[in-house]
C-alpha cells in the first residue's frame, strides 16, 4: 500500500458511511483515481472487516451494509461531539441497564477525541446543567423492555403483558402495538387494544411483558391521523382529573408553543384552549402567566375558583 492509500480508503469509507449507493464510476471521480482502484480498495474494506456489498444493475455500484460484528466507525467533527453528549445523556437517562454501558462507550470515545473536539466536549459540559425533574419520574425502564417493545412494533406481533394502573388495579392486556412515546421522563406505549377494541397508552415501566409474543397483525392508521396529535389529547388532556375549556381572545397561532394543551381555532380572533391539570389553582396560575383576555366555558367549578381568587387578589391590592 502506498503512503497516500490509508487516506484514501478513510475518505471511501466516508462516503459509503452517509448511507446510499455509489457506482463505482461516482466514487473514483469523487477520489480522483481510476475504478480499478476503487475495486482494489474496497476488497481492502472487506479485509478490514467492513461490509461493503456490491450493488446489482445497469451500471452496478457499492453500498455499505451491516456485519456481523460493528467495524470502526468514521465520524465527522460534528457527529463526534453528538456521540459523545448523548452517551452523557444515556449515562444519567431514564432506561435501567443503559449506564454502565453508556460510560464504557463513553470512555472509549472520549479517549480518541481530538484535542479541538475535547474542548468542545468540555464546553458545553461546562456550561449545561440538568434540572432534576419536577415530580418522581417513577422506576427506570429496563432497557430490555424497550427493545422487545420495538421489535415487535417493526415485526406487527402482539404484546402480551400484566399491567398495573396508577390505582394498583393488576390486569392482562393483549396489544397491537404502535409506538413508543418518551414524553417527560417517562415512556409510553401506544396501542390497539385487542379485548378493548380502541387505542389505548400504558406506562412501560407498569408493563411485565409476557412470552412469546401473541399473532402477527397489520398496522393500523395511527389514532387522531397522528400519534403526537392522540397523545395531546389524551395525555395532555383526558387523562387529568382537572380538565378546562377556555375561550380565549387572541388568534390560536399566539398560543401555540406557549402552553401545554389543546389549541382549536375559532375564528382568526378566538381560539379555544383545552387543558388538563392536577388543580384549578394551576390552571389558574398558567392562564394568569399568558396575560391574555379569556372566558371559561366549562367546567363551573373553576369560575368559582378564579371569582374567588379575584377576590382575594383584590383585598390584597387594598389592605385596610
Amino acid at each position: 500500500m502506498s503512503q497516500t492509500t490509508p487516506v484514501r480508503l478513510l475518505r471511501l469509507l466516508s462516503l459509503l458511511q452517509r448511507h446510499r449507493d455509489w457506482t463505482g464510476g461516482e466514487l473514483a471521480q469523487r477520489l480522483d483515481v481510476t475504478t480499478r482502484t476503487i475495486r482494489r480498495d474496497v476488497d481492502r474494506l472487506r479485509e478490514l472487516g467492513y461490509p461493503v456489498h456490491a450493488v446489482m444493475g445497469p451500471v452496478g455500484g457499492y453500498r455499505l451494509g451491516a456485519g456481523a460484528a460493528l467495524p470502526p466507525l468514521l465520524l465527522d467533527d460534528d457527529e463526534a461531539v453528538a456521540v459523545t453528549l448523548g452517551l452523557r445523556a444515556g449515562a444519567t437517562g431514564d432506561v435501567a441497564g443503559l449506564e454502565e454501558a453508556s460510560l464504557r462507550a463513553l470512555t472509549k470515545v472520549e479517549q480518541v477525541l481530538p484535542a479541538r473536539l475535547r474542548h468542545r466536549v468540555d464546553a458545553l459540559r461546562g456550561a449545561v446543567v440538568a434540572m432534576p425533574p419536577r415530580y418522581d419520574p417513577g422506576p427506570p425502564v429496563g432497557a430490555d423492555s424497550l427493545t422487545a417493545i420495538s421489535a415487535a412494533v417493526r415485526a406487527a406481533e402482539t404484546l402480551r403483558f400484566d399491567y398495573r394502573s396508577h390505582t394498583g388495579d393488576e390486569s392482562r392486556r393483549s396489544v397491537e402495538p404502535h409506538r413508543i412515546a418518551h414524553w417527560s421522563h417517562r415512556w409510553y406505549l401506544v396501542g390497539w387494544d385487542t379485548d378493548r377494541g380502541d387505542w389505548r397508552t400504558f406506562r412501560v415501566d407498569r408493563m411485565s411483558l409476557r412470552t412469546p409474543n401473541g399473532p402477527r397483525f397489520t398496522h393500523r392508521p395511527p389514532p387522531d391521523g397522528d400519534v403526537v396529535a392522540y397523545l395531546r389529547r389524551t395525555m395532555g388532556f383526558a387523562m387529568w382529573p382537572y380538565r378546562s375549556v377556555l375561550r380565549v381572545h387572541v388568534p390560536a397561532e399566539d398560543l401555540a408553543g406557549r402552553i401545554e394543551g389543546i389549541v382549536t381555532p375559532i375564528d382568526e380572533h378566538t381560539c379555544r384552549l383545552e387543558m388538563g391539570s392536577d388543580s384549578y389553582a394551576l390552571v389558574a396560575l398558567v392562564v394568569g402567566m399568558l396575560d391574555v383576555e379569556f372566558e371559561v366555558e366549562s367546567p363551573p367549578e373553576l369560575a368559582a375558583h378564579l371569582r374567588a381568587l379575584a377576590e382575594r387578589f383584590t383585598r390584597a391590592a387594598n389592605p385596610g
